[in-house]
């Protein structure tokens, strides 16, 4: 019995039974909520990629790819046909454009073909790969120095290496200037951050990644977060020389929107199959030395995907503007 799964679907089935109803204020959707939940999978053993519906892999591998490299313009993940990102881009071109009559599918295919398009729309500002990579300081920027940026990721990879006991080595997304109603309009960062903080942690040679993840849409979102932070461990492990420890995912609020809730009905039909095995087939000893191409995903089997729509919600809201109000 693949127990590492069971522990998902019976947080789905803890969900359905014990939620309560919320509407979001922006978009009116509504979800089924719950607080505080935990899962833990044992890297060693097993790389959980879920197996009761198929998970978008190369999504998973270009989407930490981006982030590992400090990207924020989506355009690499067009360029590499991945569109886990287009939704929220193309709203706020939208929001300043509104009586464009431009479809996403057409906002999309400028941003493949025009660098200018692409560099002036695709870019978000402040979202996960920046953040990690290049934490924008209060230094000002001087003549021929540019303003001071810091590589938490980078910085808590050596803590753990120099200092195996270190309690420390944390890297946050969570950065109250541009977030919510805590930032001025013209300074946000529009999008919601949900995966907001984890910690690196090392016991007994083994290095285990503690994932806080404040807002979890579990059904549509949840699968790719554990599969991303999952290989992000495996990743950190072989750069700073560790083995693999425990992936550990802990939410907030974790729920199941309503417009998915036939969706997770017929995921709960399914039984669960063995987890696979991820593997590197390229030596790499940098973080920036790591390629998307270098993972391979063994003996991977799982049930047809289930598609759903995204709920886009979140952002910025403030008392006469909301981000994903699009007249």
């Amino acid at each position: 019995m693949n127990l590492g799964e069971q522990q998902y679907l019976d947080l789905l089935k803890d969900i359905l039974k014990n939620g309560v109803k919320k509407i979001d204020r922006g978009t009116g959707d509504v979800s089924y909520s719950v607080f505080g939940r935990q899962l833990r999978f044992d890297l060693s053993q097993e790389f959980p990629l879920l197996t009761t519906k198929k998970v978008y892999w190369k999504g998973v591998l270009h989407e930490l790819y981006w982030f590992l490299s400090g990207q924020s313009n989506i355009k690499y993940l067009v360029d590499n046909n991945v569109h886990i990102w287009d939704d929220y881009p193309y709203r706020r071109y939208k929001i300043t454009n509104h009586k464009s009559q431009m479809t996403k599918e057409e906002f999309i295919e400028r941003i493949k073909t025009s660098g200018k398009f692409a560099e002036k729309w695709g870019n978000l500002p402040r979202i996960y790969g920046e953040l990690w990579r290049r934490w924008p300081t209060s230094a000002k920027a001087t003549v021929g120095k540019p303003t001071r940026t810091i590589d938490q990721l980078s910085w808590a990879i050596n803590e753990v290496i120099q200092d195996p006991a270190c309690h420390n080595a944390i890297i946050t997304s969570w950065n109250p200037e541009y977030l919510y109603t805590m930032a001025e309009y013209k300074d946000t960062s529009h999008f919601p951050i949900c995966h907001n903080m984890y910690q690196l942690n090392v016991n007994d040679g083994k290095l285990s990644l503690q994932l806080y993840q404040r807002s979890a849409d579990i059904f549509l979102g949840v699968p790719f977060n554990i599969a991303s932070y999952a290989l992000l461990a495996l990743i950190i492990a072989k750069v700073a020389g560790y083995q693999t420890g425990d992936f550990i995912h802990t939410f907030g609020d974790v729920h199941i929107y309503k417009i998915h809730l036939e969706q997770v009905k017929e995921q709960l039909k399914r039984k669960p199959l063995p987890f696979p095995k991820v593997s590197f087939n390229h030596d790499f000893k940098t973080i920036d030395s790591f390629k998307p191409e270098y993972v391979v995903l063994e003996n991977y089997q799982s049930y047809p995907a289930i598609r759903a729509p995204l709920s886009v919600t979140g952002g910025y809201f403030g008392k006469n503007k909301n981000i994903f109000e699009i007249k």
